[in-house]
C-alpha cells in the first residue's frame, strides 16, 4: 500500500492512494483543482500532475495490471464538456491541463469510458443540481487501465442515477467490469 504521491515529501495533501486488490493495483487518484489560475494553485496542480505522470511511468513499467481511479480534475477535450466556451478560463480546461493529460496517456494507459464509448456525451460531474437536470455536465473523472487490462474490460458506465439522489455529490460514480483471467 502506498499513501501519498512520490516526489515531494513536503506534501501533505491526501490526494493519492495505492493498494493491491485481488491480483489489481489500483490507485485512488483526486488530482488538485486548481483554480484559480494563474496562481499558486495552479502551479500546485501542474505540478502535482508532473509527479503523477512520472509514478504512473513506473506503474506501466512495471507489466501489472493497474486501474489509475478517480477525478483527475481535467476534461481532455471539448466533447467532455456541455458548453467548453462557458468554462474556458477554469483550470480543468487550460491547454497546460489537458497536455499533461495527453501525456499520461501517451504512456499507453487506456481510458476505459472512451475505449468502450467512443463517440457518447457523456459527464461525470455536474456544478449542481440544476445543471444535473438538463444534463450540462463535464467528464473529469476516469478509470485509466494499465494495457494489460484492455482485452479484459467488458463495461465502463457511470452511475448517472447516483447523482440524481437527494444531497449527493457533485460527481457520479464511474466503474467498469473485468472478465475472464489474465493470460
Amino acid at each position: 500500500m502506498r499513501r501519498g504521491l512520490p516526489g515531494d515529501g513536503s506534501d501533505v495533501q491526501a490526494r493519492y492512494l495505492e493498494v493491491d486488490v485481488s491480483g489489481l493495483r489500483i490507485a485512488s487518484v483526486y488530482l488538485p483543482n486548481g483554480n484559480p489560475q494563474p496562481g499558486p494553485k495552479f502551479d500546485y496542480k501542474l505540478a502535482w500532475f508532473e509527479r503523477l505522470i512520472a509514478h504512473a511511468r513506473t506503474l506501466m513499467d512495471s507489466g501489472r495490471d493497474v486501474v489509475l481511479a478517480g477525478d483527475f480534475n481535467v476534461v481532455p477535450t471539448d466533447a467532455d464538456i456541455y458548453n467548453a466556451w462557458l468554462w474556458r478560463f477554469d483550470a480543468v480546461l487550460q491547454p497546460e491541463t489537458r497536455a499533461l493529460h495527453e501525456r499520461l496517456l501517451g504512456q499507453g494507459w487506456i481510458d476505459a469510458t472512451r475505449h468502450l464509448h467512443p463517440a457518447e456525451r457523456i459527464y461525470t460531474f455536474w456544478v449542481n443540481e440544476s445543471a444535473f437536470r438538463r444534463n450540462a455536465g463535464f467528464r473529469m473523472d476516469f478509470l485509466l487501465l494499465a494495457p494489460t487490462l484492455a482485452a479484459r474490460l467488458t463495461r465502463a458506465e457511470v452511475d448517472v442515477e447516483h447523482r440524481g439522489r437527494e444531497r449527493p455529490s457533485d460527481h457520479a460514480p464511474v466503474w467498469i467490469e473485468l472478465g475472464g483471467t489474465r493470460a
